[in-house]
């Protein structure tokens, strides 16, 4: 169940991981003061700095108690603060007292097995809404390019919103395949290209997807403000910052991990800094993205008011964008700016709950409320429907065209009375 700790917002590491991890630099760190004091020959009294194979005893005088902390070199599996010591004597260190298993109490056997489940269920969860999620949002996608009706600028936004939206669910899919599927291949130390791709991958389809939930908002201020300025010129724009700056981003950061950090299938955040190259632009989006809804809300209210004032009943309008308004909150990503700006381990039940429970169905509510409950696309399925249930039915155009051209090459050859022609 490792998949489960590679979070959807991009905490990659697995506390597997992270355990065998910090054991490798406590050890590096500890072989490194060791070396530093073999170059040191003024002082060779008293007892050297020591790797017991769990903890580091540096160096000591002859006389002299040392203590580690069991919560120290044991974080990860107990909360206990108790010590352990050694002597330095004459003759070098002393034995341990207590031993680690006596100091230090871990946790007993039964929870993790209980983990395990609560672990497994959630990869249950996950994997149904994203599937159902996948399955939902292609659907939509074929609606909506394959009726000639639907292709207008706003449609095409959300096509590619659904698009980013199915690489993400596709990503998902992708990476636990590649990094997960061997239960007995060493997942830590794995570095090979495939996984590598797999994880940019992944970080690709969460930037594009954040930043097309940017372009849905950004669109959506811009067809209230400029009402009659046409949306098609701000397109490509549009597809500018929902592909190319996820793109670009992306490729800052494979660049800046394969020169600067390049360690296991880059599915680590250790390096505070290049972990930023992608949440910062995330971070960017889910704030403009808050100021950009405060604002639509703002400039809703003011229509409403200015309607009421002028006494236009027509108010119908406005208010079914004020309540798609308050339906795209929760769906553009507000939900993840509780996270943004806290360390990376605060709340992570709280996280599973919303990235993997609330974030797998997430592309299904899209396609939803864009598409299913949408009334024009509803009353299209449904002619469609009838249509092919009625394969020799002629629409009321094409059956007045029949009779003109029936009445024009039939009986006496007269042409169409003038009565006719105004019925076409």
């Amino acid at each position: 169940f490792c998949n489960l700790y590679f979070y959807i917002f991009g905490e990659a590491i697995h506390p597997d991981c992270a355990i065998i991890s910090q054991h490798l630099r406590a050890r590096e760190i500890c072989s490194q003061t060791r070396r530093s004091e073999a170059q040191n020959r003024s002082d060779h009294s008293g007892c050297k700095t020591e790797w017991d194979e769990i903890g580091c005893w540096l160096r000591a005088k002859v006389g002299q108690v040392v203590n580690l902390s069991c919560s120290e070199v044991f974080q990860h599996f107990s909360s206990n603060q108790g010590f352990v010591y050694r002597n330095c004597t004459a003759d070098g260190w002393s034995e341990m007292y207590p031993t680690y298993e006596d100091a230090c109490h871990f946790n007993d056997d039964s929870e993790p097995e209980s983990e395990t489940s609560y672990l497994y269920t959630f990869r249950q969860v996950y994997t149904v809404g994203y599937a159902t999620s996948l399955i939902s949002l292609l659907t939509a996608i074929v609606v909506f390019a394959g009726f000639r009706k639907f292709r207008c600028t706003r449609n095409y936004i959300h096509i590619n919103l659904f698009s980013s939206f199915v690489l993400r669910a596709s990503a998902v899919f992708i990476k636990d395949a590649v990094l997960f599927a061997d239960e007995t291949l060493d997942h830590c130390s794995m570095s090979t290209a495939t996984c590598k791709s797999a994880v940019a991958f992944f970080q690709f389809s969460i930037l594009a997807n954040y930043f097309w939930l940017l372009v849905e908002g950004m669109y959506l201020q811009t067809l209230l403000a400029l009402t009659f300025v046409s949306q098609r010129k701000y397109f490509w724009w549009y597809i500018l910052i929902g592909w190319g700056l996820p793109s670009m981003v992306l490729i800052l950061w494979v660049l800046t991990r394969f020169f600067y950090d390049d360690r296991g299938c880059w599915d680590d955040n250790d390096n505070v800094g290049i972990w930023w190259i992608i949440k910062g632009p995330i971070t960017a989006s889910l704030l403009v993205n808050i100021v950009i809804f405060i604002n639509v809300i703002r400039i809703l209210v003011q229509k409403l008011k200015s309607s009421t004032t002028a006494g236009n009943s027509d108010t119908g309008h406005f208010m079914r964008l004020a309540k798609s308004t308050l339906f795209l909150i929760p769906l553009f990503g507000m939900h993840y700016t509780v996270f943004a700006f806290l360390p990376e381990n605060t709340g992570v039940a709280a996280r599973l709950y919303i990235e993997l429970g609330l974030g797998s169905f997430q592309g299904f509510v899209v396609a939803l409320l864009y598409c299913f409950m949408n009334g024009e696309v509803q009353a299209e399925l449904r002619k469609w429907l009838w249509r092919c249930h009625n394969p020799n039915h002629l629409t009321p155009g094409k059956r007045s065209m029949t009779q003109i051209t029936i009445r024009t090459h039939g009986g006496l050859g007269l042409p169409p009375s003038s009565a006719n022609i105004s019925a076409v």
